[in-house]
Formats: structure tokens, C-alpha cells, sequence
């Protein structure tokens, strides 16, 4: 499920209708803008935010120097593209940094949100970062969410402190200490959340505030419940005057609403968002990217930045290596597969590649199919994998039946892995220098 598909859909059938007429009218532009009104509407876009982002939009793309320009179209684009980036804060807007360690996170949030899994993605993220996090249980009404915390705090191998069910204030106030005695330099406090907001649930958070002084206050949110999460967010902001908003399961949020509403109406920046379950699965909110991605244009940016992740400059060198030298082996095959799983959904990738995401909501992809490979690969000795010419038809079989699959499928693996070296032995030959 690619992000914001829905409203990216539907903004790339307004904009294809407009670079097909070359030259736009002035009443052209406000039809297509009346298009783009209906779809943020759909995408569950707050009604006051949709409104003042299509008149900020159509007062600069009715100007002279855009209709009398040679590209209108790709103007106006521009333009959507650049308020887009605007409605969501711009930039990415980092962590604020205590100039006394340590900084310190109190993270806020109704129950179900994924609150306290996103402490220790949090913690999880700034550790890769240099950091040294330390987790405070201080939900002590929900059922095992001491226990919940240890749990994920424990995969994300990052220390968490408790004191059972005394009170979360004393707790909170004492973890600064804890951290300052043994040299944490950030400490994250998950405080207790609420099936809804109410008095009990906000004047305790005050309490923790007013006691430990935090330096960011970050709510978390479901992105995929839409304008009910700008209104939290709203309800929280006026209690509390948090910093920041971390949305979770933005990965399966196909519309945006909560994502474009958020920032116009409480004033408070999209800091990071969930995309998966893993602890790993937390990015920075990059609202550049994420407007290049609801217009189709990708996100070259991201796409790297995953990829340096999965693989290292001397692998990928290493890698480079051999496909020059057309001595590609099987295993080489499996660390591939190992490394394209670690970037993510394939779908999701292939969003980020300019000009791709709008074509691949239909794309048939069967990620299954890479288990299935790497299940036959795994089923292979050594020397087969170093030299795939040997296996014959009575190691086929023995392959097939290791692996659970067929002959047929397994046949189907060697196949395209001697295609693959036919086509890099022939790059190396320099016979496609002609044909492109």
C-alpha cells in the first residue's frame, strides 16, 4: 500500500489533464483547483485548511508569469508542490537539545495510538545516532504496559526505568536523577494515555510537565484515523503546548488528512513517522519528500538514504566489482535479497523512484517470490551456489525437495541467474553501447 496513494492518484489525473493543453486559461486553473479542493476533501483534509490551501494556490498560479510562461502547467505544479511542503512545516524540524544533558522527551498520546512502542523506536533511533536513551515507564494504569515497555525497550536494547505503580510524577522525577548519575544523555517518559481525553488524564501530564521541565513534549498519533487525530492533536496542543507530533502507521495511510492537517492547525511540526512494525521502522518527517511523493515525483533522497542503510560503500564496491568481472555467484544473489528486504516494501521503494509512483498501484508484485528464491539458493551447497553449470537434473531434485518447491521453480531461478549474467557479460563487452 503506497503512501497517500489515494490523494497522489488523484492529484495526477488533475495535472495530466492540465500538461495535455499546453497554454492555460485563468477559469482552466480554477476548474483544476476546484479538482484539487474535492480531493483534499476526500483525503480527509481539515475543511479550513483544504480551503485556504487552494485560494493561497490559486492566487499564484492565475499571475501573469505563470499563464504567459512556456510550461503552465509544470508552474502550477511547482507551485502545489511548494505549499504542500508549507502546509506541512517546510522542513524537517530536528529534536531540540537540552544544553544540560539530559534532554528530556515526555511522549503523550490516547491509548492505541502506539505510544509506548514508539518510545523504544525513538530510543532505538537516537542510540544509532550517538545518543544514550533512557526509557521511563510512567503508565501505570493500563494493564502490562510496564511490561510492554520493558519488552520493546529490551529490542531496542535500550535501559528502561520503573518503580512499579508508585506515582508517575515521583517516577518521572526521579528517573532525571537515575539518568544523570549513570549518564544518559536523553531521557523519554511514556506517560499513561486514555481511551479519550479527559480532566484526570490532562492535569497528571501538567504534573509530570511542571515537575521535570521537559525539552520536547511529542504526541503520538494514528495517522490513519484522519481528522480525529488533528483533533486530539488540537486537545493536547491547548493543554499542554507540546513541541512536536509523531504520526504512527503512516505507511498504511492512504488518504494524508492527519499528515496535511496537523501543522496549519495546531502550529506544531510533523517531527517523525511510523512506517512499519519493526523497532527500526521510524524516519524524520521530511514534508518535501513526502509532497514530491503525493505528486509523483519520488523521493530520490529517501531512497538513498535506505540504501546506505542496507548496504555499505565497500559492499556496494565489492559488488560493483563483480558484476564487472562477471563472477556474480549465487551467494552474491542472497546477500541482494537480504539487502533489498532490508529497504523495505518493494512497492514502497519503487514509489520513491521518480515517475514510478503513480504507475504502480496496479503493478502486480509477489514479494513472496523472493522467499521463494532465497529458499531454493539456501537449499544449495557451497559449490553449487559458486558454480550453478553443476547442478544437473538429480540436484534439481534434491534442491527442489530441500527448498519445498518444484522443479519447474527451481529451474525458473537458474534460468534468470544465467540471464543476468548473459546481460552483465555483455554490458562488460560494451554490445549495448548502440542500442540506447
Amino acid at each position: 500500500m503506497a503512501l497517500f496513494s489515494s490523494l497522489s492518484e488523484k492529484f495526477n489525473h488533475i495535472f495530466s489533464k492540465l500538461t495535455k493543453k499546453g497554454r492555460l486559461t485563468e477559469l482552466e486553473i480554477k476548474d483544476a483547483m476546484r479538482e484539487v479542493r474535492i480531493a483534499l476533501l476526500e483525503a480527509d483534509v481539515n475543511y479550513l485548511v483544504a480551503k485556504d490551501f487552494v485560494k493561497t494556490v490559486s492566487e499564484k498560479a492565475v499571475g501573469d508569469e505563470v499563464l504567459k510562461s512556456l510550461t503552465p502547467a509544470q508552474q502550477v505544479i511547482k507551485i502545489v508542490k511548494d505549499e504542500l511542503t508549507t502546509l506541512m512545516s517546510s522542513t524537517n524540524q530536528k529534536l531540540s537539545i537540552s544544553p544540560s544533558p539530559p534532554t528530556i522527551i515526555m511522549m503523550c498520546g490516547l491509548q492505541g495510538a502506539g505510544k509506548t512502542t514508539m518510545c523504544a523506536k525513538l530510543g532505538a533511533h537516537l542510540k544509532k545516532s550517538g545518543k544514550k536513551p533512557l526509557l521511563v515507564a510512567c503508565d501505570i494504569y493500563r494493564p502490562a504496559a510496564i511490561n510492554q515497555l520493558q519488552v520493546v525497550g529490551k529490542q531496542a536494547n535500550v535501559e528502561v526505568f520503573e518503580r512499579g505503580t508508585q506515582n508517575p510524577v515521583k517516577t518521572a522525577k526521579e528517573s532525571i536523577a537515575h539518568a544523570t548519575k549513570q549518564g544518559f544523555d536523553t531521557v523519554i517518559i511514556d506517560t499513561a494515555g486514555r481511551l479519550h481525553i479527559n480532566e484526570e488524564l490532562m492535569q497528571e501530564l501538567k504534573n509530570i510537565k511542571k515537575e521535570v521541565a521537559p525539552t520536547e513534549i511529542l504526541l503520538v498519533v494514528d495517522a490513519m484515523t484522519g481528522q480525529d487525530a488533528v483533533t486530539v492533536a488540537k486537545s493536547f496542543n491547548d493543554d499542554l503546548d507540546i513541541t512536536g507530533v509523531i504520526l504512527t502507521k503512516l505507511d498504511g495511510d492512504t488518504r494524508g488528512g492527519a499528515a496535511l492537517s496537523i501543522k496549519a492547525i495546531t502550529g506544531k511540526p510533523i517531527k517523525f513517522s511510523g512506517v512499519g512494525e519493526k523497532i527500526g521502522d521510524l524516519e524524520p518527517f521530511y514534508p518535501d519528500r513526502i509532497a514530491s511523493r503525493i505528486l509523483g515525483m519520488g523521493d530520490v533522497l529517501s531512497l538513498i538514504e535506505k540504501a546506505q542503510e542496507a548496504v555499505t560503500e565497500e559492499q556496494a564496491k565489492e559488488m560493483e566489482k563483480k558484476f564487472r568481472e562477471n563472477s556474480f555467484t549465487f551467494d552474491d544473489y542472497l546477500a541482494q535479497i537480504d539487502s533489498v528486504k532490508k529497504m523495505g516494501n518493494i512497492k514502497d521503494i519503487l514509489g520513491m523512484i521518480p515517475g514510478v509512483g503513480g504507475k504502480i498501484k496496479n503493478l502486480d508484485i509477489d514479494e513472496k517470490q523472493i522467499y521463494v528464491n532465497k529458499a531454493i539458493i539456501q537449499s544449495m551447497t557451497p559449490k553449487e551456489r559458486k558454480n550453478p553449470e553443476i547442478i544437473k537434473a538429480s540436484r534439481r531434485q534434491r534442491i527442489a525437495n530441500g527448498s519445498g518447491t518444484t522443479i519447474q521453480q527451481v529451474n525458473q531461478l537458474l534460468k534468470q541467474f544465467e540471464q543476468s549474467k548473459e546481460l552483465m557479460k555483455q554490458m562488460k563487452s560494451g554490445k549495448f553501447k548502440n542500442k540506447f
